[in-house]
């Protein structure tokens, strides 16, 4: 067999490689399935071995009258191509010289190997392109908070636009998983509890990144969907813990979001999560890298590795011995490529040489990574261009973007007797007071350094000519020197007797001012990614840390108007801010524009629309929270009051909302019909407004048993005070579906509750019955 691979290596290496009208897949008016094919032909066993994985070269890049000039170890490393090629010197000096550097890489792969295959070059794209002078959106859970999927389509289409035209191709996002532990570090990067709220604001982001058609144009980039699957729930609100649920529960919340960006919105790639899934690493599991998400869903892309992802299955989780049985039972369960697990894709030549890996495994890797390289148009333009880089890097549009996004997340949790909008003319000296207000905070997967306006600056910004701004901390929640999320140290907490002394100096400022902005919540030390025992964000409770809420307290003892504005990444047990505080607003992590689009919403010129796509409780006691519980999940806990904080849906307004004249086009109809479901709302307030108004259905009778609430379908509207408008949805199918004992999805006869409202738990209801 050897024999007769070295004779066709060199019938290729001669005859193959004719003029471009002779080689298929050079062929851009070809399918991309048969240039993939025609391609994966032509390759020797080490060219296809190397496009499954990534190749590490010098650090500093050299160049030599304008050309690249590669150490003689560096060629070797990328001599048959590279599924992706990285060098910290890429992204080291000014965005001229990344795209100089990822177009000179580019040149090498295309002009200087055999076959010519461009590379993929990776970035991070939660909330942002994550390169210096990249613009910072909201954080996820921000983003997710205005309900607009117009809107986040328009921040991921900026963001492709800005990544692409720095010559990265691909980004390692959307995050799709759902926070149903509140414990857990990475609730920021994520969307909603919700599975179809997050499922529409995955698809909205995918639109965004990589555009509405089939290829991929020079505007937009290649999706990640990550973490496949179930990776925010793990045991104890711990990264990386066994998710072990029902199939049944499994698919109707943790796979749904994945399942609806790999149909509905065409994704090419998957990252596998950390966890595994009944007993079961991802990393190397069939059932959801084969038979669910390219059987069932009919995925057509490459499913990756997260970072080290096959060092834990080897060493964490113990699936096999040594790294090439790893590597094999990786490639047999459909992963195709590995991120960043050195030396466990190394070992694939050896594993088909030596017959352990079967030859046809090895080439449907190869076959999906080309794929999406294909699909990219690589083939036909690997470069970028610095014009236009220039044109789009940090411009006006997408700043003015930021900060729309910024005003549409914040979200008004309590506003007694109307203290807001503050009245300007009625302010004269104002207090910007707590551990939050004068750096700006953005969150995970952000740049470094992080760059923006803090409240500070954009409260200072505001008030120039109308009122005198004075700050004090009030409080530290860390004492770190750097407070990035990338900072791999432990978090330092504050000294509670320095804290004490603070305060005293925050309530003497605020018996001087007029109004007092609190600004407090959470830093990126404490609230993230927890990737080893020194980088830990993981929590065993929810309440706000340090003496943040003795200073709440000395601060409302004053008597003076206070706004308290949390920044934090995950939902907190704040009982005593939602009993005594005038006034709360939940910002999340708002990105670059947070200080004015705070200033402007205190002040009236944003009219607060944001609501909370995760559930408060009032303790860590109460996890899991999420509102669409089972129904006999409905005792209340001794001593305490049972419930949530602040429900799912829930946000306020400068102005008030009437929900009336609930209608149904029919009250009962088959199972295959679609009913239409109308509401009027009117705006009975005095200010313009937005409402996000929420569609739920509750299937009464039967068994499986199902959710005592789903959402099924929102829409967020504009009125001007005192109009009225009619909102319509239409009830598919596809929304009353579910999972029957045969674990097949269909639509159950029977009666159904259907409920639209404000929230979770303010809404109008009928029923319906389906024959």
């Amino acid at each position: 067999m050897k024999f007769f691979r070295i004779i066709s290596f060199l019938f290729i290496s001669i005859f193959g490689s004719c003029n471009a009208d002779q080689i298929l897949y050079k062929d851009a008016s070809q399918p991309i399935d048969k240039r993939v094919e025609d391609l994966v032909k032509r390759m020797s066993l080490e060219e296809k071995a190397a496009q499954l994985q990534a190749h590490f070269i010098n650090d500093t890049l050299i160049f030599e009258n304008g050309s690249l000039v590669l150490e003689k170890e560096d060629k070797l490393k990328i001599q048959n191509g590279a599924g992706r090629v990285r060098s910290k010197s890429v992204y080291s000096k000014t965005p001229e010289w990344t795209v100089k550097s990822i177009n000179a890489l580019q040149k090498y792969l295309v002009e200087e190997t055999r076959l010519g295959i461009p590379g993929l070059f990776f970035s991070e794209a939660l909330h942002g392109f994550m390169r210096e002078k990249g613009t910072s959106f909201p954080q996820a859970i921000a983003l997710a908070s205005t309900w607009d999927t117009v809107l986040i389509e328009k921040v991921f289409n900026k963001i492709a636009l800005e990544t692409r035209s720095r010559g990265s191709n691909q980004v390692l996002s959307t995050v799709l998983d759902l926070p149903r532990d509140l414990r857990w570090g990475r609730v920021e990067e994520c969307y909603s509890e919700d599975p179809y709220l997050t499922s529409r604001m995955a698809m909205a982001s995918i639109f965004g990144l990589q555009g509405r058609d089939s290829k991929i144009d020079e505007n937009h980039v290649a999706v990640t969907l990550k973490h496949f699957a179930g990776h925010g729930q793990g045991e104890g609100g711990l990264n990386r813990a066994p998710v072990n649920y029902s199939e049944r529960e499994f698919r109707e919340t943790h796979l749904y979001p994945f399942e609806m960006a790999v149909k509905r919105a065409n994704a090419h790639s998957v990252m596998s999560s950390y966890n595994e899934w009944d007993g079961v690493p991802n990393h190397v599991n069939y059932k959801l890298n084969t038979e669910i998400l390219r059987n069932e869903w009919g995925f057509k892309g490459y499913v990756m590795s997260d970072g080290g992802g096959l060092g834990l299955a080897h060493s964490q989780h113990g699936v096999a011995k040594d790294t090439a049985d790893v590597t094999k039972l990786a490639l047999q369960s459909g992963l195709d490529y590995d991120l960043s697990s050195k030396g466990y894709f190394g070992k694939v030549k050896e594993l088909v040489e030596s017959g352990k890996l079967d030859i046809k495994v090895l080439n449907k890797a190869v076959s999906n990574v080309l794929y999406v390289k294909f699909a990219l148009g690589l083939f036909e333009n690997p470069y970028v261009d610095v014009e236009k880089m220039q044109e789009v890097t940090y411009c006006d549009e997408h700043k003015a973007l930021a900060l729309k996004t910024a005003e549409e997340a914040i979200i008004l949790l309590k506003n007694k007797d109307n203290i807001l909008p503050l009245d300007v003319s009625k302010i004269k000296n104002m207090a910007i007071i707590g551990p939050n207000a004068a750096d700006i905070h953005l969150g995970a997967y952000t740049p470094r350094p992080m760059v923006g306006v803090s409240v500070l600056d954009g409260m200072q910004k505001y008030a120039e000519g109308k009122f005198k701004v004075h700050y004090a901390k009030g409080c530290d929640i860390t004492l770190n020197d750097d407070c990035h999320w990338l900072n791999n140290d432990r978090a330092i907490l504050a000294d509670p007797t320095e804290n004490h002394k603070l305060i005293k100096d925050a309530v003497i400022l605020a018996q001087k001012s007029d109004a007092v902005l609190l600004v407090i919540g959470e830093n990126e030390m404490i609230n993230r990614e927890a990737w080893n025992e020194t980088h830990l964000g993981d929590v065993d409770n929810l309440d706000l840390v340090g003496e943040q809420i003795e200073l709440a307290k000395a601060l409302i003892e004053t008597g003076k108007p206070i706004i308290v504005l949390l920044l934090n990444g995950r939902p907190l047990s704040i009982n005593y801010l939602a009993e005594h505080a005038p006034t709360l607003l939940e910002g999340w992590y708002l990105g670059q524009e947070t200080g004015h689009a705070v200033a402007r919403t205190i002040f009236g010129d944003n009219n607060p629309s944001g609501k909370l796509t995760i559930t408060f409780p009032r303790s860590v006691g109460q996890l899991p929270c999420f509102y669409n519980r089972k129904p006999s999940r409905d005792r209340s806990y001794a001593l305490v009051t049972s419930g949530p904080l602040f429900p799912f849906g829930f946000g306020l307004s400068y102005t008030n909302f009437e929900y009336s004249n609930l209608k149904l086009s029919k009250k009962e109809f088959f199972k295959s019909e679609s009913i239409e479901v109308s509401v009027d709302i009117t705006n009975t307030g005095e200010y313009l407004g937005k409402e996000i108004v929420q569609l739920y259905i509750h299937n009464l009778y039967g068994v499986p048993t199902r959710p005592i609430l789903e959402l099924k379908d929102f829409a967020k509207i504009e009125l001007q005070a005192g109009e009225k408008q009619t909102v319509s949805f239409s009830l598919t199918p596809d929304k009353l579906e579910a999972y029957n004992m045969q674990m097949i999805k269909d639509v159950a006869k029977g009666e159904y509750a259907i409920m639209i409202g404000k929230n979770s738990v303010e809404f109008l209801t009928d029923t319906i019955m389906v024959k």
